[in-house]
């Protein structure tokens, strides 16, 4: 069977891809940007191909989905903000139906929330709202709705770990008293692939859960207590939504515009109404303690297969990131160091491969923790997001607060663009090039000011970047890769 696959790099898409292969199907996989798809193990597959596509543009008929017999919707915009994402997502799911019209598509599947509840979130609405889209045409929809997702690199779960790791002691706002059903990743993609073509499922909807009803105040203790850790929680009832997204921003490592989003949904109870879905595909829910065992099971096998935090938001109105592939001169300020390698080239490669995370940046880690910090103060993404994988790195990921245009190993590039807040424009380059039979390390750092207060940006930092610079480049040079996850020392 040939198979559309919308959001094919986001936290989900990233999953089922495999599951689809392995059923034997053909999959096209829809993304914004070619160079973010991986060009590696199930990714290059035979029966996967990829298709280019925006679909906050009119698209045209495309002769590569003509003989599609099945499509998964799985774009969302939660992150994209608090203002407009609502009918960015209107205009997705408007233009995708188009899109799919007049090939011989025969379902269409969902994976939307729980929308029971009489008062909705705005990000809940927007997923009704979506469905009813969905559902106005004259393709059969199976919507699959689930609340929290737990499972490795979730947002729900990685926002729930780190409060569990940083607070011994919580003061919480009165949300944290919210019920709630969540179900784990592993049996949210056998919906998934469980519906695909099943008669009974069309123009139907179910909802999804584990078999624990939780509230968030519960599941955090609970997490705790899988972790072996004791934790004291305190609801407090004068915490504002504003303030509550705040809390949220500085203690995880969500953004504040998601955090602005997850309070407005976490007010409202997701509870999944019974259906004989789990039943007819011999489902066994799994428990919410052992799914995040399951979780860390992954975590410590270093097989973390996505992330929330990799995943741009798939009606991101912003293309601009796409742009910064080509690193521009002029007008720019940079600093470019070229080193010598006396070793193994694939040892330095590797090495760079595996820069930032727990690893840190090679030389000057109480540096990078500071600027990380006077990141998170003003608003930007700080050091917290980390890295999906300790030494595997894809276009599109984030790392730190860079987020990587690319990846290319086989011709020795890693380019990365900075997301913190900055008066201007930075990338950080890092190739290994081959000259008369020798090879060197180019690593160059290029900012594009913004007026007077990004060149004194630049000034004020630049003796700095002498001794970060510097030792980052040959720390880089220093033969054999540490442990992943291992720091190398200043």
């Amino acid at each position: 069977m040939k198979i559309l696959l919308t959001g094919a790099t986001g936290y989900i898409g990233k999953r089922l891809l495999p599951l689809l292969i392995n059923e034997g199907h053909e999959v096209v996989c829809c993304v914004r940007d070619r160079k973010r798809f991986p060009s590696e193990g199930i990714y290059s597959h035979a029966a996967v191909s990829v298709l280019e596509v925006d679909f906050l543009q009119s698209l045209p008929p495309s002769e590569a989905i003509q003989d599609i017999e099945a499509a998964y919707y799985l774009i969302h915009s939660m992150n994209a903000g608090s203002g407009n994402f609502a009918a960015l997502e209107e205009q997705s799911a408007e233009n995708f139906l188009k899109f799919v019209e007049g090939t011989r598509i025969r379902q269409i599947i969902y994976l939307t929330g729980i929308t029971n509840e009489t008062e909705l979130s705005k990000h809940l609405a927007s997923r009704k709202n979506v469905e009813e889209i969905l559902r106005s045409g004259d393709i059969p929809l199976t919507s699959i709705k689930a609340g929290i997702i737990v499972g490795s690199g979730s947002a729900s779960f990685e926002i729930i770990r780190d409060l569990v790791e940083k607070l011994p002691v919580m003061i919480t706002p009165k949300w944290l008293n919210t019920k709630s059903q969540p179900v784990a990743i592993r049996d949210v993609l056998k919906y998934l692939v469980g519906v695909l073509h099943r008669e009974d499922t069309l123009n139907r909807s179910f909802d999804i859960g584990g078999p624990d009803v939780l509230t968030y105040k519960e599941m955090l203790l609970q997490f705790a207590e899988v972790r072996g850790f004791k934790r004291r929680i305190f609801t407090v009832p004068v915490m504002t939504p504003k303030l509550s997204s705040y809390w949220l921003y500085f203690v995880t490592s969500t953004s504040y515009k998601l955090a602005v989003n997850l309070v407005d949904s976490m007010k409202v109870e997701v509870i999944a109404d019974a259906n004989e879905l789990g039943e007819k595909l011999n489902i066994e829910p799994t428990s919410y303690k052992e799914a995040v065992k399951l979780a860390f099971q992954k975590i410590e096998q270093n097989s973390v297969i996505s992330s929330w935090k990799d995943a741009l938001a798939s009606s991101y109105a912003d293309n601009s990131l796409l742009e910064h592939i080509h690193v521009p001169i002029d007008g720019c300020l940079i600093d470019k160091r070229e080193k010598k390698i006396t070793g193994e080239p694939d040892r330095v490669l590797q090495n760079i491969w595996s820069i930032g995370g727990k690893k840190g940046w090679y030389y000057g880690s109480w540096l990078w923790k500071v600027r990380g910090f006077m990141d998170k103060m003003v608003g930007g993404v700080g050091l917290r997001r980390g890295r999906t994988h300790p030494y595997q790195i894809n276009t599109g990921d984030t790392l730190d607060f860079w987020r990587v245009l690319a990846a290319d190993k086989q011709n020795r590039r890693l380019l990365l663009y900075a997301e913190m807040k900055l008066p201007g424009e930075a990338w950080l380059e890092f190739q290994i090039i081959e000259r008369k039979s020798e090879y060197f390390l180019q690593q160059t750092a290029t900012f594009r000011p913004e007026g007077l207060a990004g060149r004194l940006y630049w000034y004020t930092v630049l003796p700095f970047h002498f001794f970060v610079f510097e030792g980052m480049a040959s720390n880089l040079l220093k033969h054999g890769s540490a442990a992943p996850g291992t720091p190398l020392s200043d």
